[in-house]
């Protein structure tokens, strides 16, 4: 069984070798990396071709591609028949390609179209460990059946991209997300690999994270996806966050225990992620990294507010469904 490692990159040269340093000391190498440069101004190219005499390595150039355009010709590209896919800025556990390709090997008569590995934070300040804690999941909150994996840790059959179409080009954001529901839809559950592990440093300002966020809800909004939920959260804090408030000044003050009790509710898993590794901090730091959690989620939800309109606005000048 050939499995190609695919990525698409711009402008990665400080990245590079924290990624590649990890894909040299993987337990299972991949038969071959194919990696879409998208028009690199700096040294990335440079970079990878220090990496051809230990990897089998193909660079692909297409100057201005987006990262789905640029993955669908990294894997036209690729001779593999197990397509793994990742991202510059990551770090790979050294058995993370042999684990996520494992149920693939495995497979008897069952045949699997994607394998979904997981991702961990790997924090260099205080406010990314908030932030890691805030935003990213642990694989104990996943539920197998409905995870739609990150294209920084997946494999999947070269077979089952072909028969969804790829990667969706007019897509510049949650491009992954329409991916693995195409591919759900058409081939069922996927195999959950939560050992099958890369890490990645979260963004390190809320400026970074707010942007991150914008644009990912312009994704969903373009994509058509998770409409209940974003109508959920601009009802909340456009009607019942005013009201509660309201209430609370003029019914009666114990309302704003109820109301600390509902943020309370809101922000209790960030907090059960964030005891679970703040053991070296002190506690004036413990004491930050918990304030930090409320102000990254509701920055997170407005930029999420804030993006969604754009992403449905682009919607109708595609004129999509």
């Amino acid at each position: 069984m050939t499995v190609s490692l695919i990525l698409t990159v711009r402008n990665e040269a400080e990245y590079i070798p924290l990624l590649f340093d990890s894909i040299v000391a993987q337990t299972r190498l991949p038969d071959e990396v194919v990696v879409c440069d998208g028009g690199s101004t700096d040294e990335t190219v440079t970079a990878l071709e220090k990496y051809s005499d230990r990897l089998n390595l193909r660079i692909e150039s297409s100057l201005g591609v987006n990262i789905s355009a640029g993955r669908n010709i990294a894997i036209r590209a690729a001779v593999g028949e197990i397509i793994a896919v990742t991202d510059a800025g990551v770090r790979l556990e050294p058995d993370w390609l042999a684990r996520l390709v494992s149920p693939f090997v495995e497979a008897k008569n069952v045949q699997i179209a994607l394998a979904a590995g997981f991702f961990q934070a790997e924090a260099e300040s205080l406010f990314e460990l908030a932030m890691g804690a805030t935003v990213l999941p642990e694989w104990t909150d996943v539920h197998p059946d409905r995870f739609l994996p990150s294209s920084r840790s997946v494999a999947f059959r070269k077979s089952a991209w072909e028969a969804v179409g790829g990667y969706p080009e007019w897509l510049p954001f949650s491009e992954d997300v329409v991916f693995d529901l195409r591919i759900r839809e058409r081939f069922g559950v996927f195999k959950f690999v939560p050992d099958a592990i890369v890490h990645f440093q979260p963004r390190s300002s809320l400026r970074r994270f707010f942007r991150q966020y914008f644009n990912y809800a312009s994704g969903d909004g373009q994509a058509g996806l998770f409409t209940r939920i974003h109508f959920i959260r601009y009802f909340t804090y456009l009607v019942v966050v005013p009201l509660g408030v309201f209430a609370a000044l003029t019914v009666s003050p114990w309302l704003w225990a109820l109301g600390l009790l509902a943020g309370f509710a809101y922000i209790r898993t960030p907090i059960r992620r964030l005891v679970r590794v703040w053991s070296p901090l002190s506690v004036m730091e413990r004491l930050s990294a918990l304030a930090l959690i409320p102000v990254i989620r509701v920055v997170g939800d407005i930029a999420k507010m804030c993006g969604y309109p754009m992403g449905v606005w682009q919607r109708i000048r595609q004129n999509r469904d």
